[in-house]
């Protein structure tokens, strides 16, 4: 990628803030080279790495990397053979390869799929054994323990041993009249690596011994008595033994971990790469980032894009700003873009954000817009923005845009991304709008996808005749014409320069003579402009509004076919209930025939023979066939006339009439209407059965609008519902009232649980406290 680009658009804040997030130091050090890529593959990689960070840390905290500041250090010692690493940093390097086990664990625990980040963690090797000897012969301090080994157990032992000797000889001499008056302090100093008295220097012979420097003033003498030689000189010479013991015991801890270098790499690896996707999916949060797809016929389409730097939160820009967002569209075959507008009003901006954000695709790095946003992969990209000049170099302004564009030309790199802020600025306006021109068709006709900023008239003619080639502007009020930083397609952007200076407080005077110093000319076609660009607000605001209109119905269609699918499943779920009972009550009723026919038989086995009773007992069970196929079967298609059931109902009625995909049916007087394919047809009048059977109605006890269950079990008193409902449609019932009474309320829950699911039922409630309260529920009834 072109460095002035990068730097231009910069992209070096980004990698700064990024690197920020990162918990280790070789994963900064990995942020740190952060840059765009070029590889498709590899992109649409680092896009879904990414992508399943941000996954991970909306369900997790993160993973738990601890590394130590030194880690660089530590590595670069276990490079070095026979160096033992310090207790510290023995411990810090254990910590650190626990944390990356405890990632690992973290990754394999998740209840989602982590694929990038399962297979990422698998290449971490264990290292619980060295991490275990390092626990049990290092404490949590830092110090080497005594049982670290037993060599070093003896010495110590020995150590105190011989100290405690020492310390009792010496103070002796504090507490001796005979000795003590010779002190110059009444303590013991170390001198050198032994223990020592101070004595005053007048008294040197008093007290027999080995004088080990004096103090700065002379008065006071560092003296070893010669009854503690024997034993400080024991004590130096076991602390030696005690410190080559500590570092045969460091050597051996740091040779395990020295002894599995390729392991230990790749486990460092591993870690470093988590962190950087961390990083990166942390980055994605504060910005609310989305993954951009990939575009493979050139398309470039920014949904909402709004700059990394503007966004509150994103740790790098003004917590204080609320950038406008803005679509920023290339779509084949237009690849070239003309951002005009006022000064100030935002088109150098989208110029960055446009570039910034297809660098921070490529890095692998979620970008703030819209989902839907999609980006090539572009193999360079280039920027000529700002003001170049160079005293030094002898560059003008004008000469420095130029000596870019040359530059690009030179390394333009098929798919590439060029930016010209203000192409054609610096020079006569009638010359440099002509170049301007030139230079937009010449990277036009190579192929490359061009997003260019202009004031001139000339080139936003050129974009609005030219095929290829799209102009969009920015917009303002049009009574204080302050920016709106809203980008318009298709408007040809006014500059605004007399409005804007007056905005800014130039003196009335000055404005007015700008004003008289336009050509009728020009003045006709601001004012062209004007009317275009009203019309074109009032266009989007209308767009704005049909969009939201049509999210609305959207939205209404979708809560309707929910409840076209609730409806559906409770109608499915009520038509198995059916069947159900329809098979249980066909086997009891051949079970009831058998019974009827084999107590016949026993009772009067002369006045009956076999033939009869079989014969009798086939008429039967075909009886009940025949009235099962009349409910389960179907007869052919509906039709008016048709005899049928409502499937999900068992209701039997008549067609009236069939309108769409609507039925109207006579059941029993009552009309209702339903769906064509709720409809069985069961053919005309039954055909009449050689078995009689006699039907004894009884008239119905109780009210048409009121149940009482009170005294009933759960199964009786839903059986009676049912049949209650089912009596209830050839009514004219809105409303019933069921008495169930207040008791445990398990007949209560029993009913409501009954009544939810229940086709006819439209909603159900406690009753009031007028109407039974609590003991009593309202059913309101469907029409």
């Amino acid at each position: 990628m072109n460095a002035n680009a990068l730097r231009a658009l910069e992209f070096d804040r980004i990698v700064e803030a990024v690197a920020d997030l990162a918990v280790t130091p070789t994963g900064h050090e990995e942020l740190i080279q952060l840059h765009p890529l070029t590889d498709p593959a590899a992109v649409a990689f680092a896009q879904k790495a990414t992508t399943e960070g941000t996954r991970f840390l909306a369900d997790h905290p993160g993973f738990p990397l601890r590394a130590p500041s030194d880690l660089e250090a530590i590595i670069d010692a276990l490079g070095v053979e026979g160096r033992a690493l310090e207790a510290g940093r023995l411990v810090s390097l254990a910590d650190y390869l626990e944390s990356i086990e405890h990632s690992r664990a973290a990754v394999r625990n998740a209840t989602t799929m982590f694929p990038i980040l399962r297979e990422l963690v698998e290449r971490i090797a264990s290292f619980k054994g060295e991490i275990a000897d390092v626990r049990k012969k290092i404490d949590p301090s830092g110090d080497v323990a005594d049982n670290a080994s037993p060599a070093l157990a003896s010495i110590r032992d020995r150590l105190r041993r011989q100290r405690a000797k020492l310390r009792t000889t010496l103070e002796s001499f504090l507490r001796g009249r005979d000795t003590s008056k010779y002190l110059q302090e009444q303590v013991v100093t170390d001198r050198n690596g032994r223990y020592v008295l101070v004595v005053r220097a007048e008294h040197r012979s008093a007290i027999p011994g080995i004088v080990h420097g004096s103090s700065a003033s002379g008065a006071s003498l560092f003296l070893e008595p010669l009854t503690t030689v024997e034993v400080n000189n024991d004590i130096v010479a076991l602390e030696e033994q005690e410190a080559e013991e500590v570092r045969r015991i460091l050597l051996a801890l740091t040779d395990q971990f020295r002894g599995r270098p390729d392991d230990l790499r790749r486990t460092i690896d591993v870690a470093t790469r988590l962190d950087v996707i961390q990083a990166r999916a942390r980055f994605s949060g504060k910005l609310d980032g989305v993954e951009p797809g990939l575009s493979t016929d050139g398309t470039f389409e920014l949904r909402g894009a709004r700059h990394p730097l503007l966004v509150p939160g994103s740790g790098i820009g003004d917590p204080g700003s609320d950038p406008v967002p803005n679509d920023i569209l290339l779509i084949p075959p237009t690849r070239v873009m003309l951002i005009t507008g006022p000064n100030t009003g935002g088109k150098t901006v989208a110029l960055k954000t446009a570039g910034l954000l297809a660098l921070m695709a490529q890095a692998g790095l979620h970008v703030p817009a819209e989902h839907g946003s999609r980006l090539p992969v572009f193999r360079c990209v280039f920027a000529d923005i700002g003001d170049e000049q160079s005293i030094s170099a002898s560059l003008s302004t004008f000469s420095a845009h130029i000596t870019n564009v040359v530059s690009m030309d030179q390394h333009l790199d098929l798919p590439a991304l060029v930016m010209l802020d203000e192409v054609g600025a610096g020079t006569d306006p009638v010359e440099g709008g002509a170049l301007g021109i030139a230079v937009i068709e010449h990277f036009r006709r190579r192929g490359a996808h061009l997003i260019a900023t202009t004031h001139y008239d000339v080139l936003k003619s050129y974009a609005s005749t030219t095929e290829g080639v799209t102009s969009a502007g920015f917009g303002f009020d049009p009574e204080s014409f302050a920016p709106t930083y809203r980008l318009l397609y298709g408007s040809p952007g006014r500059s605004l320069a007399i409005e804007i200076a007056a905005r800014l407080g130039m003196p009335r005077s000055v404005v007015a003579a700008a004003r008289d110093n336009l050509t009728e000319e020009q003045k006709q076609l601001a004012d062209h402009l004007a009317r275009v660009d009203k019309d074109l607000r009032a266009l989007e605001q209308e767009r704005r509004q049909l969009s939201q209109q049509r999210a609305t119905i959207a939205e209404s269609e979708k809560k309707l076919r929910g409840r076209e699918e609730s409806v559906r499943e409770r109608e499915e779920t009520f038509r198995r209930r059916l069947d159900t009972k329809l098979d249980d009550q066909l086997r009891d009723a051949r079970r009831r025939i058998d019974e009827v026919i084999d107590e016949l038989k026993n009772r009067s086995p002369r006045l009956v023979n076999t033939g009869e009773t079989g014969a009798a007992r086939s008429e039967a069970r075909a009886a009940v066939d025949q009235i099962v196929g009349r409910v389960g079967g179907s007869a052919g298609p509906v039709e008016t006339g048709s005899r049928v059931v409502v499937g999900g109902l068992g209701l039997e009625g008549t067609v009236i009439d069939i309108r769409g995909n609507q039925a109207e049916i006579d059941v029993r007087g009552k009309r209702m209407r339903a769906k064509l394919k709720d409809l069985r047809a069961i053919g005309g009048t039954p055909a009449p059965a050689t078995v009689k059977v006699n039907v004894d109605l009884q008239p119905r006890e109780g009210s048409l609008s009121e149940l009482n269950v009170i005294g009933q079990t759960v199964d009786e008193a839903i059986t009676r519902l049912e049949k209650f409902l089912d009596e209830t449609t050839v009514t004219d019932q809105h409303t019933i009232r069921i008495v169930h009474g207040h008791g445990t309320g398990q007949l209560r829950r029993a009913i409501a649980a009954f009544l939810k699911d229940h086709p006819l039922v439209a909603s159900y409630k406690l009753a009031p406290q007028n109407q039974g309260g609590g003991g009593a529920t309202i059913v309101e009834l469907k029409d």
